[in-house]
């Protein structure tokens, strides 16, 4: 089985007494590739280190939503610079969060605009965050497709089918992670199955949230298996089938060989 993480944060503190191992086990879990992902400038400088240091991770770099309020002056200056270097393959994450008021959202939007803009110019795909603001992101997502074709990812999706909807009539991928397997989510589960298979992705967004059965632990890449178990389960495919499918348009989104 060949499997592909496209969201992880393998920089972040939980993964420092076992960075090494975490990678081995994915890899010997048949995750071919792990994409990890900037949140501050300081952690997407940390994602293209860690790109250089391990064959099989790849970098995307940007300030999160939350954080951009924190941004020191010449933070965006970095994530320019670091936008063209080696194994780096998308920007992000970028987008908008309702939920936390660490940042206000006209920053945000202006931010996201910028992350969106960036991608274009380097033919990169973003990552969206969006937390209680799909509205807004849809319609910031539709200014933008005004002006140039959108290339991206729906990120940790867990909107309702409109959305997906609209995400998909832009062209933008929908990822799925962990909570599409918790008894709850029944409703998403909905959605998922609605998603056309050329447009699905699969990820951990480790070390946050873990699948069903790891629920309650520290996610890790080596997880993704059973969200992609999961997401064949809903598209009538086997394991192996889905993991083919979500690895081919992750390669292809991302450009990686």
């Amino acid at each position: 089985m060949k499997l592909f993480d496209t969201h992880a944060h393998l920089d972040e503190e939980a993964f420092h007494p076992d960075r090494e191992e975490t990678v081995q086990r994915a890899i010997e879990t048949g995750v071919e590739t792990i994409l990890t992902i900037g949140t501050t400038a300081e952690s997407s400088q940390r994602a293209v280190d860690l790109a250089a240091t391990f064959p099989n991770v790849y970098a995307v770099i940007g300030i999160q939503p939350n954080y951009v309020a924190q941004m020191k002056p010449n933070d965006w200056e970095l994530i320019q610079t670091l936008s063209t270097a080696d194994k780096v393959v998308g920007i992000g994450e970028t987008g908008l969060d309702r939920y936390w008021d660490y940042a206000p959202i006209e920053l945000q939007r202006t931010y996201f605009s910028k992350h969106i803009q960036l991608s274009q110019k380097l033919n990169l795909p973003f990552v969206v965050h969006c937390r209680e603001a799909e509205a807004d992101v849809v319609q910031l997502l539709q200014q933008e497709a005004a002006d140039a074709p959108l290339k991206g990812i729906m990120h940790s999706f867990c909107g309702n089918p409109e959305t997906a909807a609209a995400c998909l009539e832009l062209g933008l991928y929908i990822s799925f992670a962990g909570m599409l397997t918790f008894k709850k989510n029944e409703e998403l589960r909905e959605t998922a199955r609605q998603i056309p298979l050329e447009r699905l992705l699969v990820e951990t967004d480790a070390p946050y949230l873990a699948p069903v059965p790891q629920r309650g632990k520290r996610n890790e890449p080596a997880f993704v298996k059973h969200t992609c178990a999961c997401l064949a389960e809903l598209h009538q495919k086997s394991p192996e089938e889905m993991a083919d499918i979500t690895t081919t348009n992750a390669k292809t989104l991302f450009n990686i060989g």
